[in-house]
């Protein structure tokens, strides 16, 4: 139950980054089309109106002017004419205001003689504006019959004044229709609406095309790491596109492939330990259990027996010296003393130590060392590198042979090298001597004491030191072991 509740927490959360995905760029589609619409559809109202306003006004500046003269002269037939022409071509109700207020013409004769009160009247009979213009809604005051008994819409009005040879006169009021524009307006604006919903639709599809497309590394990755958690290490994730996501997939796949590398290296690791520490035991529990059931056996052969013992204790415990070595450098963080070494010092000190075993071999060591060569590292861990591959070189060398340790300064940087006369190591292993437990000749490097980790730990320390060690060997002319070291170690 609860491997399944978290498979669904899993797939919920994946579907969330889509539908957030989906979410952010509605409303961010959604907010612009509405401020885009809101924006144009004001745009178109403002331009249709500010079209309407200067064509009735420039209208009624017209019809005054023609009108002015016959009602300043009170000449009532031309003036009737002039109304009526100007009426029918303005498509509107035009009415003749004197100074006073009242109407004393109008062309649709039921308003004659009433008093109009209208805010646009009053500013220009008052002098305070030339022409005035306004839109009114059915049911405002002074809206009533305006538009005709047979109307009841919005309606505008465009108020001009008239002047005489004594000045003002009166005003001329153009009444309109607009009713019609107000539909047409809402038409426009309803279809603007109708084209932004189907743009912001066609986005949506489109987002969440998007949303998937962008999501679906992250859910192929969810389910490559629910099957890495399952302990199936092989997996690994299909790199496509570019940008992050194909660096994620990427990175990920070195990741999976660093750990599957580990947990191969780890098992193998743990098989060779068992087998290397086995070995030992099972031979010194045929000897003792030799010993135990034959009480007869001839003193001299118990005595060989025990130091057959003895040297595979002694084995057994370099291998387990070993083994936490490297348990102990695999744990750490990379952490580790960095003083200046005196490597010349150093590297005189360990062939002082190693020159007696070799001597009791009949070996020559050789040495070529520039002195006062000094690098930042740690003196123990330094100390042990030359120590194994030198000592290999005597283990590994005929009696009578030559060991030959060198140190310098070269183009790479600081550089220790070991040279024997011994064995040599076939090409086809030399790939493989770095590798823990890995023996050339198991026979040979048994009867040696060797455990198999000695060139893992130094290839480890080496590391560490941010050097590089390399081999070259010929089988039947020996080896050469080369230790270089990055720029840092500089004579003093």
């Amino acid at each position: 139950m609860v491997t399944i509740s978290r498979i669904r927490i899993k797939r919920f959360v994946g579907a969330s980054i889509r539908w957030k995905i989906l979410l952010a760029f509605f409303v961010i589609v959604g907010l612009s089309f509405a401020v885009a619409a809101t924006n144009l559809t004001g745009l178109v109202r403002d331009y249709l109106f500010e079209q309407k306003t200067r064509e009735d006004s420039l209208l009624t500046a017209k019809a005054a002017a023609a009108a002015a003269p016959f009602f300043d002269t009170a000449d009532p037939e031309e003036i009737h004419r002039v109304l009526a022409e100007n009426a029918q071509s303005m498509d509107g109700r035009l009415m003749l205001i004197d100074q006073d207020g009242k109407v004393q013409y109008d062309t649709m004769r039921d308003m004659s003689g009433r008093r109009l009160q209208m805010e646009e009247v009053l500013l220009v009979l008052t002098g305070s504006s030339e022409q005035a213009y306004g839109i009114h809604s059915p049911g405002e005051p002074g809206t009533s019959g305006m538009g005709g008994s047979d109307y009841n819409g919005q309606l505008a009005y465009s108020v001009h004044a008239m002047d005489g040879e004594n000045g003002q006169i009166g005003a001329l009021l153009f009444v309109s229709r607009i009713q019609s524009l107000m539909d047409s307006l809402g038409t426009v604006q309803l279809q603007l609406i109708s084209v932004f919903v189907l743009i912001a639709i066609a986005a949506l599809v489109l987002a969440l095309i998007i949303s998937q497309v962008v999501t679906k590394p992250i859910t192929n990755l969810s389910r490559t790491m629910r099957k890495m958690g399952k302990g199936d290490l092989s997996v690994r994730v299909p790199v496509r596109g570019s940008g992050e996501l194909r660096e994620l997939a990427e990175n990920y796949n070195t990741m999976a492939a660093h750990l599957e590398r580990l947990d191969k290296t780890r098992s193998q690791f743990v098989s060779n330990a068992s087998h290397e520490l086995k070995t030992p035991l099972a031979t010194m529990k045929i000897m003792l259990e030799t010993v135990m059931y034959q009480p007869d056996m001839p003193a001299e052969l118990r005595a060989e027996f025990m130091q057959d013992m003895n040297h595979e204790i002694d084995r057994l415990t370099g291998i387990i010296t070993d083994l936490l070595t490297l348990t102990k450098m695999d744990s750490e963080t990379g952490e580790m003393k960095k003083e200046p070494v005196d490597m010349s010092a150093l590297t005189t000190e360990v062939i002082h130590h190693l020159r007696p075993v070799a001597e009791k071999r009949g070996q020559r060591m050789e040495s070529n060392i520039v002195s006062d060569l000094v690098m930042p590292g740690d003196r123990d861990r330094l100390y042990q590198i030359l120590y194994n591959l030198a000592d290999n070189a005597i283990k590994y060398s005929p009696d009578g042979g030559r060991i030959a340790v060198s140190l310098r300064t070269e183009e790479d940087g600081l550089v220790w090298r070991v040279r024997d006369n011994g064995v040599g190591i076939p090409a086809e292993d030399q790939e493989h001597i770095f590798e823990r437990f890995y023996r050339v000749d198991k026979a040979r490097s048994r009867e040696t004491g060797g455990t198999g980790l000695g060139l893992s730990i130094v290839k480890q320390l080496v590391t560490m030191h941010g050097g590089e060690i390399t081999v070259h060997s010929e089988p039947g002319r020996g080896s050469e072991f080369k230790v270089v070291f990055p720029q840092g170690g500089t004579a003093s």
